[in-house]
């Protein structure tokens, strides 16, 4: 399981200059990632990662000093990129993410692209256990109790979404802080709860799919699908929305909490317009 591209801005809603700084700090994990681990491991970039740099980098006074480079995606134009700590972090979140997400493909489906991406990978992961080694092994704890649930074909939403939770939880407490900072419970309210949102929303949009293919899906536990029942989905969408919406404004009270220093514009497009359009996108198409 990864952050799978869910916590993204409303673009249309940006002004010119977010957009930029935006788009410069996607761009800052992926030169990042280039920079660290080489270019093979960029295939997993997506915005998730820019939003983590920019709430983590938004506690910061320092000012983002951006630069032009080419980019290897786009080599006739020189893009914007955003270099800090914060970036950095996220492009290692990213990885981590990714590794497991890996290995559960390969555990599951016995995926040849999984287990070859494994092999490409395992360098770079080894490299990310030096350097963070309690996220990773946060990570690994929690995500083999999510597999044991899974395993259990476990019916209770709460359980499974708990431990994806936790996960997130600790993502955005780990993460690089101004010296003195005093609001980790609060980054730990925002991770938590953007963990429940993010595990249910997939699970919403992968209902189809896992029905095809076997795979668990909490939900289809959870509300009891029986085979080939039609209206499934709009009987149970409207208690996933309650849950989806309760994710929501838990995430958006606790953002409220932050001292946040700079980019709050972007910050605050993500949590009250990028994430809520994404999730009427997925319940409406999914009902």
């Amino acid at each position: 399981m990864s952050m799978l591209g869910y916590v993204t801005a409303d673009k249309p809603e940006l002004k010119m200059r977010e957009f930029e700084v935006y788009s410069g700090y996607y761009c800052g994990v992926c030169k990042s990632i280039a920079r660290r681990y080489g270019q093979i491991p960029r295939i997993v970039l997506s915005y998730d990662a820019a939003f983590l740099a920019l709430l983590l980098g938004g506690l910061s006074g320092e000012a983002d000093e951006p630069t032009r480079e080419h980019c290897i995606a786009h080599p006739a134009k020189k893009k914007t990129i955003v270099s800090n700590n914060a970036i950095d972090y996220a492009a290692d979140v990213m990885l981590i993410l990714a590794w497991y997400k890996l290995m559960d493909d390969a555990h599951d489906e016995g995926r040849l692209r999984a287990k070859a991406a494994l092999k490409a990978f395992r360098r770079v992961f080894r490299k990310l256990q030096r350097a963070r080694p309690e996220l990773c092994e946060k990570v690994d704890e929690n995500l083999k109790a999510l597999r044991r649930l899974e395993e259990q074909k476990c019916d209770s939403l709460d359980e499974t979404a708990e431990a994806f939770a936790k996960i997130m939880e600790a993502i955005f407490e780990e993460g690089p802080l101004p010296e003195g900072f005093k609001e980790q419970q609060v980054l730990r309210r925002i991770g938590y709860h953007l963990g429940k949102w993010i595990y249910l929303i997939d699970a919403i949009d992968d209902i189809d799919e896992n029905i095809e293919s076997g795979a668990y899906n909490p939900l289809l536990f959870r509300f009891h699908y029986e085979a080939e029942e039609e209206g499934f989905k709009s009987r149970i969408m409207k208690t996933c929305r309650f849950n989806l919406f309760h994710y929501l404004g838990e995430i958006g009270k606790a953002v409220d909490l932050l001292a946040i220093k700079k980019n709050r514009g972007i910050i605050e497009n993500v949590v009250y317009k990028g994430l809520l359009r994404k999730t009427e996108y997925i319940t409406q198409k999914e009902e």
